[in-house]
């Protein structure tokens, strides 16, 4: 197990450690060199030709770490067509040797842990624990690909005398993931590992903002011994990702992001006859019931909605207080919040680390400032987390009358809890029911019948009791639902092996009665 806290360096000589962060036998720095950090293709770093750059930026303090390449559309073809020809040959490897490949490169992220939270912590801000659930649970993901052999076994049947019926799993082809800036390690091992373990080529596209912990991957991939062009990496935000969603040779497009993006991705992606996966925006609600102990429910309630400074599909924004239970929640849960610390993700004590942006921090204070000083009425801060310098937000808890509210309509992406107070749990759920996203969904109680009547009812594709960030590990899926979903089957599990394979069946007969004679010209009826 990694320590509670990776062994973190200051701020002051972080970047610093960026240029050693590939010292395997790719020992070359992908973050040499005037151009920035390179693309990755047929199992090289290659510098990009573009005129367009993204700069990375420490959060916690703006420090320039590197910058990342708007990539020209021939280097994106470069790409596609590196893992269409790497296709044939890894498609035929035995999914045995692809899943022993596999397990060399969670032996690898294991070892190489403390430097992919590193990069982590540099380029997204996290606190160096929140770092390290980040890799943990991509390295669950990586290690359950060990199984996918197993769920590739198709079905076979005699179905009428000399006649068989067989299904087989194959591997689709090329396969692309692009990525957000909040999970930089996990979201990838999401995409690629699954990808892989069934046989298809894939093409990473990381967030502008967060390069490093996809290079370190893609080098540790070769260095498992991933064949070259099996996992490429480029480079680049919406025109990028729009040609990916065109390009001929890619079979399927896997997303995670925010829902204007995930939305267009899916509409061009489909158009273009592709596979489609896209996790975007989410709205998740935390049914707070009058039976749930106070302090306890506080503790929850912060965690969830603080944690990553909100930055998580996942993150808790709403809390739903059922008969009375904010009277005695309330009290509780503003001493919690107000009691986490706020700093840089590499000091020892920080609770909520910066945004990835001061552009984020403007619009998160621009939407609670909108929803207090303009809506009015029963609108009314509890705790106010405005003001702090840098992309510092602290917790914001914010009380509502009604969902019309912007702190409850617009997705926040901060560390802001927004709270409304209903009669019944049958009020509960309908305001669940009524929301556009459907990723996660909890209840406190100590109520069966309550918890009971709360999952069968719920509108969420994620359902937690007592548990206010339902996050499924792998041998399940990820399983967000509604507006917070959009494709052909989910990530990760049995349904990401779904998601990357396609199902052959196969009809023989041997051994049928010889002669001449006319042929039937019926429609063929086995099974008789």
């Amino acid at each position: 197990m990694l320590p509670r806290r990776s062994r973190l360096l200051s701020r002051a000589v972080t970047t610093r450690l960026l240029p050693r962060a590939v010292s395997t036998s790719m020992s070359r720095s992908y973050y040499s060199g005037s151009s920035g950090t390179p693309n990755y293709v047929d199992g090289a770093f290659v510098e990009s030709e573009t005129t367009i750059w993204h700069a990375v930026h420490c959060p916690a303090d703006g420090t320039l770490l590197t910058k990342t390449p708007e990539s020209l559309p021939s280097e994106v073809s470069a790409a596609v067509a590196s893992s269409l020809a790497a296709f044939p040959a890894w498609s035929r490897t035995a999914p045995l040797r692809r899943a022993e490949i596999l397990a060399d490169l969670a032996v690898l992220v294991r070892e190489r842990a403390d430097d992919l939270c590193e990069l982590i912590v540099a380029e997204n801000g996290k606190t160096g624990a929140d770092a390290e659930g980040d890799v943990l649970r991509g390295l669950q993901v990586l290690q359950s690909c060990a199984a996918v052999p197993s769920l590739l076994l198709g079905d076979n049947a005699v179905v009428s005398g000399s006649v068989t019926t067989a299904t087989y799993l194959e591997p689709i082809g090329v396969t692309v993931g692009i990525c957000p800036f909040n999970f930089p390690a996990m979201i990838p091992l999401w995409s690629f590992p699954v990808a892989l373990a069934c046989g298809n080529t894939h093409i990473l596209s990381p967030a502008q903002q967060t390069p490093g912990a996809s290079m370190l991957l893609a080098a540790l991939a070769s260095d498992a011994g991933v064949p070259d062009g099996v996992l490429n990496v480029v480079h680049g935000a919406a025109p990028s990702a729009s040609q990916l969603c065109n390009a001929p040779g890619v079979a399927a497009i896997s997303f995670v992001g925010g829902g204007v993006a995930g939305r267009a991705v899916h509409a061009q992606a489909s158009a273009a006859g592709k596979r489609v996966q896209c996790n975007m925006g989410a709205k998740n609600h935390c049914v707070v019931m009058p039976d749930a102990d106070p302090e306890d429910a506080a503790r929850q309630l912060a965690s969830a909605a603080f944690g990553a400074a909100g930055q998580r599909c996942m993150a808790l924004s709403v809390a739903v207080f059922v008969g009375g239970s904010q009277r005695a929640v309330m009290p509780e849960l503003v001493r919690a919040a107000a009691a986490l610390t706020c700093g840089a993700g590499d000091a020892e004590d920080t609770d909520v680390p910066p945004l990835i942006s001061l552009a984020s921090k403007e619009r998160v204070e621009r939407i609670v400032s909108d929803a207090v000083e303009a809506e009015g009425g029963g609108t009314a801060l509890q705790l106010d987390g405005r003001g702090l310098e840098g992309n510092l937000v602290g917790p914001t808890i914010v009380t509502i009358a009604d969902t019309e509210s912007g702190c409850y309509t617009n997705e926040i992406f901060g560390p802001v809890l927004t709270c409304l107070e209903v009669g019944t749990l049958a009020d509960a759920l309908e305001v669940i029911r009524k929301n556009e996203y459907g990723n996660g969904a909890c209840i406190l109680t100590e109520s069966g019948a309550a918890a009971d009547a709360f999952v069968r009812e719920v509108a969420a594709g994620q359902v937690g009791v007592n548990v206010p960030v339902p996050v499924p590990l792998p041998q399940f899926s990820f399983t967000g639902g509604g507006g917070s979903f959009q494709g052909d089957a989910h990530f990760y599990g049995k349904e990401g092996v779904r998601f990357n394979t396609r199902i052959k069946t196969v009809v023989s007969r041997w051994g049928g009665a010889k002669g001449g004679g006319k042929g039937g010209l019926s429609m063929p009826v086995l099974g008789r």
